[in-house]
């Protein structure tokens, strides 16, 4: 490896400008699990490591009126044990449940998750269906981006040369809502996702559907929004049908591959299963708020 400089700048001016000045050899470091052993293996050789952790800005978890802002680089068990988020968002919380040991939660960010930009990434399709925005910061200034849109392909992010995902922005839930995710994996723990669904919905005071978000992990080239999967369960009590429409629908969206963890065939075939039992969860949770 080359020469390789560390810095840990205390504001994000001073961050943005170090990565600025780097160009591309930059890389920011949060958690560190993805990047080192990138590094490791010699995927990447960065000249300059930014470490933001030491930035109040990225590693604060902060609820107000409009919902939650979560820093990029608030590690996974820290977002676990903060138990009104977990209440307001369980399905988010599953997910980041599945990234990982103890000791990777203690190190691991969900900004990191998002922006290493793996198509199989278990944070990635809870936030999309909560309608996360990402919150940004460059050298042009600020910006705010749906999450859906910061992963453009295994590995390749929409963030220009110094900008750095700053917070995750959740939006207040209404009520009767839910939330879910779920993945297959041939073990049940440090396992990487076959196939993961996520499931958001709120249910009107009668019970029908009357909103709904469904993204999808692992497979496509990155975490996939599935509009006709939510219009399967909108205006409806959630039932055997409209699952079924769900299922359906998942499967359509599907472009997966094959390899070693599972074939295209396999993964069309279990996609729509996982989708319709995140739903069920996702249903059931909102009935309980009821």
């Amino acid at each position: 490896m080359s020469e390789m400089r560390y810095e840990a700048p205390k504001t994000l001016a001073a961050a943005v400008a170090l990565l600025s000045g780097a160009g591309g050899s930059a890389r920011i470091l949060a958690g560190g699990t993805d990047l080192l052993i990138q590094m490791r293996a010699g995927r990447i050789e960065p000249t300059l490591l930014v470490d933001i952790k030491g930035i109040a800005e990225v590693t604060s978890i902060v609820a107000d009126g409009d919902g939650y802002r979560l820093g990029a680089a608030v590690t996974l068990m820290q977002l676990t044990e903060h138990e009104a988020f977990a209440r307001e968002w369980p399905g988010l919380i599953d997910g980041v449940k599945f990234i990982g040991s103890i000791q990777v939660k203690g190190r691991a960010t969900l900004g990191g998750n998002l922006c290493n930009a793996s198509p199989a990434a278990d944070g990635v399709p809870a936030l999309i269906a909560a309608d996360a925005v990402a919150s940004i910061i460059g050298p042009a200034g600020r910006r705010q981006v749906p999450v859906a849109e910061i992963a453009t392909g295994p590995g390749r992010n929409s963030l220009a040369i110094g900008e750095i995902v700053t917070a995750l922005l959740l939006p207040r839930r209404p009520a009767r809502s839910g939330d879910a995710y779920l993945r297959f994996t041939p073990r049940t723990e440090m396992d990487i996702a076959v196939v993961g669904a996520a499931v958001n919905l709120a249910l009107d005071e009668q019970g029908f559907c009357r909103q709904a978000r469904v993204a999808l992990g692992a497979v496509a080239s990155r975490a996939l929004l599935v509009p006709e999967a939510a219009a399967a369960l909108i205006g409806t009590r959630g039932d055997a049908a409209a699952l079924a429409h769900l299922a359906d629908a998942a499967r359509a969206a599907s472009r997966p591959i094959d390899d070693k963890r599972g074939t295209r065939q396999f993964r069309l075939r279990i996609v729509g299963v996982m989708a319709q039992r995140a739903a069920e969860i996702a249903l059931d949770r909102a009935r309980r708020k009821a």
